[in-house]
C-alpha cells in the first residue's frame, strides 16, 4: 500500500520578505492554506509541519497535523547544507514516499497534488527515479558572452519556435523517502517533469512575488492556460 507523506519545510527567518511563510493570504495565511489544500488530497497519509519556529508548530498543532521541530541550524542556511537538511528532514518523518509541499507555491491546488502523485506512480513503473513540477517557457537568454538559445541578425526566430526549457517551481516534489536520504536531496537525476502553467508555477520569494499571488488567486483558470506563444 502506498504511504506518502506531505512534507511542509518552513523557517523562522526570511531575508526578503519578513515572516514569510505565514503572510496573510486568502483568508488565513500561508502556512495554513497550504494545510488546508493538502486535507483535502486523500492520496496523503500524512502531513507533517518541519519547523524551528514554535509558532508555526503551534499553528500546525492547531490544524491537528504532525510536527517535527528542527534545530535551528539545519534551518540557518549556514551550519548545514541543504542537502543535509533535507536528509535531516526526511529522516524525522514516515512514509514510504515524502511529496515536498512549499506553502510559498499556494496556487498550487488539490486537483494538481492529486494528479501528480498518480503520475508519480506511473512515473515510476517507467523507470523515472521522482517527480518534479517545472514551468515550460520559451524566452530570448543571454550569458555574460552573448544570446545561449538563440542567433542575432538574419537567423533570429520567433520565441515560439525556440526550443523548450524548463525551471523547478518546487511547488511539487516527489521522491522515495529512502531516496531523499541517500540523495541527500529531493528529486534524483531522472525525474518526471510535470508541467505546471503560469500561475499555478507562482512562488513567493518576495512582496511582489506575493502581490501577484494575491491577484492571480481568483482569476479565472482558463486565462493562465492561454498559450502564451500562439499566434494567429
Amino acid at each position: 500500500m502506498n504511504e506518502i507523506t506531505a512534507v511542509i519545510p518552513v523557517r523562522e527567518g526570511s531575508r526578503r520578505l519578513k515572516n514569510k511563510n505565514i503572510a496573510p493570504f486568502a483568508g488565513t495565511n500561508l502556512l495554513i492554506n497550504k494545510i488546508n489544500q493538502l486535507k483535502q488530497v486523500k492520496e496523503i497519509t500524512n502531513i507533517v509541519v518541519s519547523s524551528d519556529s514554535d509558532l508555526m508548530l503551534a499553528m500546525a498543532d492547531s490544524q491537528g497535523v504532525m510536527t517535527h521541530k528542527r534545530a535551528p541550524e539545519f534551518c540557518d542556511e549556514k551550519t548545514k547544507t541543504f542537502g543535509e537538511v533535507v536528509a535531516h528532514v526526511c529522516e524525522n518523518v514516515p512514509g514510504v514516499d515524502i511529496l515536498w509541499a512549499t506553502c510559498t507555491a499556494p496556487l498550487v491546488f488539490p486537483k494538481h497534488y492529486r494528479e501528480a502523485i498518480a503520475l508519480y506512480y506511473d512515473a515510476l513503473e517507467q523507470g523515472f527515479d521522482s517527480l518534479v513540477s517545472m514551468e515550460q517557457f520559451r524566452r530570448y537568454l543571454w550569458d555574460d558572452n552573448g544570446p545561449v538559445n538563440y542567433e542575432l541578425g538574419i537567423k533570429h526566430v520567433p520565441s515560439q519556435q525556440l526550443k523548450p526549457l524548463y525551471f523547478c517551481t518546487d511547488g511539487i516534489l516527489i521522491a522515495p523517502r529512502a531516496k531523499m536520504i541517500e540523495w541527500k536531496y529531493f528529486h534524483g537525476t531522472n525525474p518526471y517533469r510535470y508541467i505546471l502553467d503560469k500561475r499555478t508555477s507562482v512562488d513567493i520569494d518576495d512582496g511582489l512575488d506575493l502581490a501577484c499571488a494575491r491577484a492571480w488567486l481568483d482569476m479565472d483558470e482558463s486565462v493562465s492556460q492561454i498559450d502564451p506563444y500562439c499566434i494567429d
